[in-house]
């Protein structure tokens, strides 16, 4: 699980295969980093994961860039989700991150949030469907690699299937053929980021209804999907599926998606092998320099519902953060679980 650099990246564009983005996990802030990434690749090798929301500013004057683009190859495949409104540093950005070897970019215009808001980052950008479009048009001329967008249903005022409808038609036609859409909308006056995760209703009739509209669009759905089984159900409608909060609260749901959406075999027969999986990278982020904690606080929900489960999460929440917290935190963690040796995957 060597870490990629960019300066042992060539900036020569690679033939690639066609990703298969049938599932995939939602990039969340402070959610899906790369050391979420490395676990979730001990559950499942094919569904596709996605960074979290990396800003243009972050990647164009941060330093140093690997804190905001470093990962591990194990990652593939691997899409970079950029927050940007500005068509010429977001086509920068996505030839940095094509040669960095990512596999997709996604443009973030679902992001509730006041602070991006005011930076024309996120959902507010479904009121300026012509900036999108620009930027659709810079980034596609800019690489090779996908350039999708994740998107809402609609904004506050915005409510009918028309606007949604204007919204994709516009940014389609500068060359996006790949819209994810969070069957929510946003309400960017009145509600909070994580009250708009919640208290808008869910609308899938909405986005169904928009891929029977455009067979020729790829149409990825978003938002509430807690079982492969309702994924199994949007798939009849829909060409992908994108999960989000459940796949990182309970991780154990990845170990079925490779079987059921792609047929073959998960990397993981149980809980303790996944953990186990993880146990050099952990060896090597600590040598890196990482905390503990910032590697383990993603398995805290793995033993969900097991004997031991309880004292998993408590040992390493009480330990992982101690100044020195090594290798020994997370094997008497591990210890604590009761080994079960049946796959128990939730469906």
């Amino acid at each position: 699980m060597t870490p990629l650099h960019t300066d042992t990246i060539s900036d020569a564009r690679i033939a690639r295969p066609t990703l298969d983005r049938t599932f995939s996990v939602a990039p969340m802030m402070d959610w899906t980093t790369r050391d979420y990434r490395a676990f979730a690749r001990t559950l499942t090798r094919h569904a596709l994961l996605y960074t979290e929301m990396v800003t243009t500013g972050a990647i164009l004057h941060g330093s140093p860039r690997e804190r905001f683009l470093g990962y591990s190859d194990v990652e593939h495949p691997l899409a970079l989700q950029l927050g940007g409104s500005d068509a010429g540093e977001l086509a920068e950005c996505a030839a940095i991150a094509e040669s960095w070897g990512y596999d997709e970019v996604n443009l973030n215009v679902g992001c509730p949030s006041d602070r991006v808001k005011n930076n024309l980052i996120g959902a507010c950008l479904m009121a300026y469907p012509d900036k999108v479009a620009a930027a659709i048009r810079a980034m596609t001329a800019a690489v090779d690699i996908p350039v999708t967008v994740k998107c809402r249903i609609g904004i506050d005022a915005q409510d009918e299937d028309a606007d949604l409808e204007r919204f994709i038609t516009e940014v389609a036609e500068a060359g996006c053929d790949t819209f994810i859409v969070h069957a929510r909308k946003a309400w960017l006056e009145g509600l909070s980021p994580k009250e708009n995760r919640d208290i808008p209703p869910l609308n899938y009739a909405r986005v169904q209804r928009l891929k029977a509209a455009h067979p020729e669009l790829h149409i990825g759905i978003n938002g509430g999907l807690k079982t492969l089984a309702a994924c199994q159900s949007q798939l009849e409608h829909v060409d992908s599926v994108m999960v989000g909060r459940e796949a990182y609260q309970n991780p154990w749901l990845l170990a079925a998606v490779d079987e059921t959406f792609y047929g073959q075999p998960g990397p993981a027969r149980t809980r303790h092998e996944a953990a186990l999986a993880l146990r050099p990278y952990i060896a090597q982020r600590l040598e890196e320099g990482a905390k503990l904690n910032h590697v383990t606080r993603h398995l805290l929900g793995l033993f969900q519902g097991c004997p031991g489960g309880r004292r998993f999460r408590r040992h390493l929440s009480e330990n992982a953060h101690r100044e020195g917290a090594d290798l020994q935190v997370f094997d008497d963690a591990l210890g604590l679980v009761t080994p079960v040796m049946d796959k128990s995957v939730v469906a």
